[in-house]
This record gives C-alpha cells, structure tokens and sequence, in this order.
C-alpha cells in the first residue's frame, strides 16, 4: 500500500485568507509608519541641528557664533589711560593761554581738564593724511609715557542724520579713511570706540536703516584686524530698548569686538549706566565687556543731553581692577567741546571755555 503524501496544494479558501492577514500587516505597517513620520515632524523642529534648543517649532537654526576671546583691562589698556599731547588738547591749549595772559584762576582750573586722560576724536576732517598726522602724534605721546591712548571714530556717514553734529564721509570714502586709521594705529596698544550715536539712532532716522550696520560692521572688522581694542557704542540705558541694541550690536560685529560703550557725551550716572550695560551684555552673549563715559555725568541727567545748565565732571577716569566686565571709566567726550547750538552753546564739536569752567566748578569731588 502506498504512503500517503500530504496534497501539495493548499486548501480551498486558502488564498483569500493569507491576503486578509497580509492587508492587516500592511496596515499596521503604514500606521506605524505614519507615527513615526508624526513624531519626527512634531519633535525635530524644537532641536538645533547644532545641539542647541530652539523656542519655537518654526524658528530657524543660526550658525555657530564665533565670539573673540575678551582681554583683561589691563591687557585692554596696558599703561593706564595716556593723556593727550597739548598739540589735540583742547583744555591744555586754553589753560596755556590763560597763563601766558596772567590769568591764573582760569589757567588752574582749566588744568583739571587738561591733566586728565581724555579720548581723541577723529572726525574726517580734512585729508586722510592728517588725520594719519593726528593718530601718530597721539601715538608717539603715549608711547613716551607707557600707557594707552583712546580714540573715538566719528565720521560715519550721514553723521548725527542732519543733527547738530551732521556731516561724515561718503560710504567709500569712510570705509578707505578707516583702513588708513588701522594702518596708522598696527602694532600699537590704542583702544578705538566706534561711532557714538550711529546704532542708537538708527530707530529715529529710518533712513540710515539698512545701511548703517553694514557700515560699522566693515569698521570694526578691519580695526579688529589691526590688533585694535574696539569698542562699539551702545548707546544709554534711556534710549533703546536692550533687546534692539543687543541685535543692533551683534549685527554690527561686536563679537569680533572687545565690547561696547555706553553714556558717549552723556550725563547718566555710572550705577545706572552700569546696570544697563551688564542687562545688555547679558542679552547679547558671549560676555563682552564695556566701558563707561563719565566726563560730564557728576550731576547726573538734568533733563538734556545738549549743554545742560549745572553739568559737572565726573569722577577720575581710571582702568579697573577687571573682576568684572566693566573696563574702565573714561572722558570720552572732551569737557568743555560744545554738544551744538543749544542752552547758548557755540557749534558742536566747538570750544566753550565758560561751559569748561562751569563742569569744573559743579564737578563730583571724592
């Protein structure tokens, strides 16, 4: 008898139930898959694809920063603050020539200005070639004495946007006298403050809106370049709101920068322009450092920032111990230069002894 073999074909309805178990299985597939697809497009937009976290599902990723190492103070201003040759000393050149007419009270007083470290402003005027002349006499004086000069660059275009201090060079010519102040000052020790008012101001003058920082930007690039210490200038803690200055500033380069300035030709007190600067340091990141002008602010605001009646000269400028980011104090701003045609003051920029010797005299002492 023969041995019975198993019937190789499959039996009837076989067919239609191996399509029912392998539909359910395509089913769960595709389920699992559209999970999976679910979670990915939910989860993956609140991660940086650099590792960072991310506020919202639809924000953008931003490339690495790339933030400058901050030097010291003292690496900042290695010397101390120098003081000014007689030849760009506006103070030193009156109290002269009081002494010369006899005039002793004057001359005397006068020298409290004088003998201070002040910042030497270069404003564009004339040729390029003197102002090459003004940085090296600066240079030359400071070398002298081991200590280190401040600059201030105030020439961008469309300066002060028709205000009192209006003027400036062309965008070429800006960007070609910048490369010849950096060339002037390589290899020297020379801290440079970048245009004061220029990023503050943008929110009052919309035309300078999408021009003016690429402008800066260029500058203190090509300053940083030349082994500079650069400062861009932050404004004041009454003017812009932290969160547009800290942009304004990243946007301008200050983390190729050392820092920023704040209170340039102002009168705030140093607590709180102090306070201001370290909320704007915080919101910008990467711990950049400032520094403060107190040339005029030992009275405090007293209600404008042109010529006010009663303004006194702040306290000694001075580098600091460095345990924070707060650099220095500085005269920015020379005492007794005029803000503009205001309170009865001469054309900005222009010498009024009478208000030099008003600073003097409501001066903070101690």
């Amino acid at each position: 008898m023969p041995t019975e073999r198993p019937d190789p074909r499959p039996p009837a309805g076989h067919h239609r139930s191996g399509r029912r178990q392998w539909a359910v299985l395509g089913a769960v597939a595709v389920g699992l898959a559209l999970l999976l697809v679910l979670a990915l497009t939910v989860v993956l937009p609140h991660a940086d694809r650099n590792g960072g976290s991310m506020s919202t599902p639809d924000a953008t990723p931003t490339p690495t920063r790339v933030i400058a190492t901050r030097r010291t103070a003292a690496e900042a201003f290695p010397g101390g603050l120098a003081v000014q040759p007689t030849s760009v000393n506006h103070p030193a050149r009156s109290e002269s020539a009081a002494r010369t007419r006899g005039d002793v009270a004057t001359a005397n007083a006068l020298s409290v200005i004088a003998d201070q470290p002040i910042a030497t402003w270069l404003t564009g005027a004339g040729s390029n070639a003197d102002t090459v002349r003004t940085v090296r006499a600066v240079l030359e004086s400071a070398q002298t004495h081991q200590a280190t000069p401040t600059f201030v660059l105030y020439a961008v275009p469309d300066r002060d946007c028709g205000g009192y201090s209006k003027g400036g060079l062309g965008t070429a010519a800006y960007g070609h006298w910048v490369r010849h102040v950096a060339d002037a000052m390589r290899g020297s020790h020379a801290v440079v403050l970048v245009e004061p008012d220029s990023l503050a101001q943008i929110s009052n003058c919309p035309r300078i809106g999408t021009s003016r920082i690429p402008v800066i930007r260029q500058a203190v690039h090509t300053l940083v370049d030349a082994g500079l210490t650069v400062y861009l200038d932050g404004g004041n803690e009454d003017r812009v709101p932290v969160d547009t200055m800290a942009r304004r500033l990243r946007e301008a380069g200050v983390d190729e920068a050392q820092g920023f300035s704040t209170n340039v030709s102002n009168f705030y007190r140093v607590d709180q322009e102090r306070a201001y600067a370290d909320r704007l340091a915080d919101r910008i990141g990467g711990d950049p450092h400032f520094v403060i002008d107190v040339s005029r602010n030992g009275r405090g605001w007293l209600g404008t920032w042109c010529n006010p009646p009663g303004a006194g000269l702040g306290q000694t400028p001075h580098v600091t111990a460095g345990s924070t980011r707060l650099d220095a104090l500085l005269w920015v701003k020379t005492p007794g230069l005029s803000d503009g045609t205001c309170n009865g003051g001469p054309a900005a920029g222009q010498w009024w002894q009478q208000y030099a010797l008003d600073l003097v005299e409501h001066r903070k002492r101690g």
